[in-house]
């Protein structure tokens, strides 16, 4: 309404306005350090005529003020999704090369301990008694290189096994972390719900919003899907894992057992719905449970299958060619490896031989005393020897494990540099420049020292108005 009120109304709302304009300037300078803050910015708005004035009404609204239609935080969800999919993506990849790096940690190869240089010194030790067959010390010996190859095939696969249990303890936990989140970010939804209703502002909550989503993002590669009412729905494998208000359970439904051991199945998961319904399986498809459960069911498995294979090998032929000699007492001679668990021919190989003097080398049995006796022929001792070709196909098996951690760590770092990219160009579009609300603190401040301005000017008039009119000076 236009008139001399109005343009106190006027100058008023310009006060409240840039009052606003101030204080998320100073929420933005207070939060610029907090995680997950996104920085806000009031959104102003004229006020006019109405938009559908009536039939027989016009108005007459001249400059009447402004007024603030909200608080706008500044995101773009595209690249909101962007930046979900790729910490994805990275998490899964950060978590399958750590774990492979430990491995190729634990197999220590090239080395002067770990299980090439092992044969390597047993073979050795075959010489030298072929060398020296009445030699106590070279049996001794050959017998001591023999439990270390053992001793180092069992080092390795112990480190195998720790790790595939470390990962199935990793399994469990982020199963727990993936519920515990997926209940936060309903109720979180559930507060947004409620406080859009009525009229508060939810840009905190939507905050906090954001962050369980990525978390989400980061432990399955979960999808993530903004409602219009700001609430958001999750996905995991193509089932609901959030909907609104309600969160899904998911659960561990084979392949790990209760007390975090293996089954003997392939590591599977089920959702159970609000409603009781059962979604199985669910495959997540990216962040650090895809990269647990592959490590579980597929790299581990397979490089210990090969390693066994390797060791089956060894034994076998090694026990033949000990199987056809004899000792120095000229008695056959037997099994000199044996693996106890042939679940774990590397994990549980043993020297079963424990009397130097059991050490079949020599190619005779007992004969008369006007000839050789076996003690002195070593006649076997090449044949044990020459048994040993497991050199090359574990440099292959080791080289080949090691080009795969290589490119896991490359895809890994090609995918931080991405990752890096898409957050930096969020940071620009929701970090708090201090420079940028320096300036918009003080753009405010003068704009509320004019409105003042107006309010005081506009009293003054007034006062002239009602005080000075009709007085005759005398």
């Amino acid at each position: 309404m236009a008139g001399a009120f109005s343009s106190i109304n006027t100058a008023l709302s310009a006060l409240r306005y840039q009052q606003s304009a101030l204080d998320i300037a100073s929420t933005n300078i207070a939060n610029a350090s907090t995680d997950g803050y996104v920085r806000r910015r009031v959104v102003g708005q004229t006020v006019g005529a109405a938009a559908a004035p009536a039939v027989w009404s016009r108005s007459n609204e001249i400059g009447s003020g402004v007024q603030s239609s909200g608080v706008q935080r500044m995101v773009d969800p595209l690249l909101d999704a962007r930046v979900r999919r790729e910490h994805g993506r990275l998490t899964y990849l950060d978590t399958k090369a750590a774990a492979m790096s430990r491995v190729e940690t634990g197999i220590n190869e090239p080395s002067t301990t770990g299980v090439a240089k092992a044969v390597d010194t047993f073979r050795t030790s075959l010489d030298d008694l072929n060398n020296a067959p009445n030699s106590d010390a070279a049996r001794s010996q050959v017998l001591a290189n023999a439990n270390l190859v053992a001793d180092s095939f069992n080092t390795q696969s112990r480190n195998l096994q720790d790790e595939m249990g470390d990962q199935r303890a990793r399994v469990v936990a982020t199963v727990k972390e993936i519920n515990t989140v997926a209940q936060q970010l309903a109720d979180t939804n559930r507060s947004i719900s409620a406080s859009s209703g009525g009229g508060s502002d939810t840009a905190t909550l939507m905050d906090t919003r954001d962050q369980l989503a990525l978390r989400l993002s980061e432990l399955t590669g979960a999808t993530a899907t903004p409602q219009a009412d700001g609430t958001m729905d999750i996905t995991l494998g193509g089932a609901s894992l959030v909907s609104g208000r309600d969160a899904a359970t998911l659960e561990v439904s084979a392949g790990i057992a209760a007390d975090g051991t293996a089954d003997g199945s392939a590591v599977a998961f089920s959702l159970t719905q609000p409603d009781g319904s059962v979604d199985d399986p669910v495959v997540p498809s990216g962040g650090q449970l895809a990269a647990s459960v592959e490590l579980i069911d597929h790299v581990l498995p397979d490089y210990a299958a090969d390693l066994d294979a390797l060791v089956e090998q060894f034994t076998t032929a090694f026990n033949d060619a000990h199987a056809l000699g004899f000792d120095a007492a000229g008695a056959q001679g037997g099994e000199f490896f044996h693996s106890s668990d042939p679940d774990d021919l590397a994990g549980s190989l043993r020297v079963v031989v424990t009397d130097r003097s059991k050490i079949a080398v020599s190619s005779i049995g007992a004969t008369p005393p006007a000839l050789p006796t076996p003690n002195n022929d070593t006649g076997n001792a090449a044949k044990l020897a020459d048994s040993i070709t497991i050199q090359d196909g574990y440099q292959r098996l080791v080289n080949g494990f090691g080009s795969a951690v290589a490119t896991v760590q490359r895809l890994a770092a090609n995918q931080s540099t991405m990752t890096t990219q898409v957050d930096a160009a969020r940071e620009q579009q929701t970090g708090v420049s201090l420079d940028e609300e320096s300036v918009n603190m003080l753009m405010a401040q003068r704009s509320y020292e004019a409105a003042a301005r107006v309010m005081t000017t506009v009293d003054e008039m007034l006062d002239t108005l009602i005080n000075r009119t009709g007085v005759v000076g005398r």
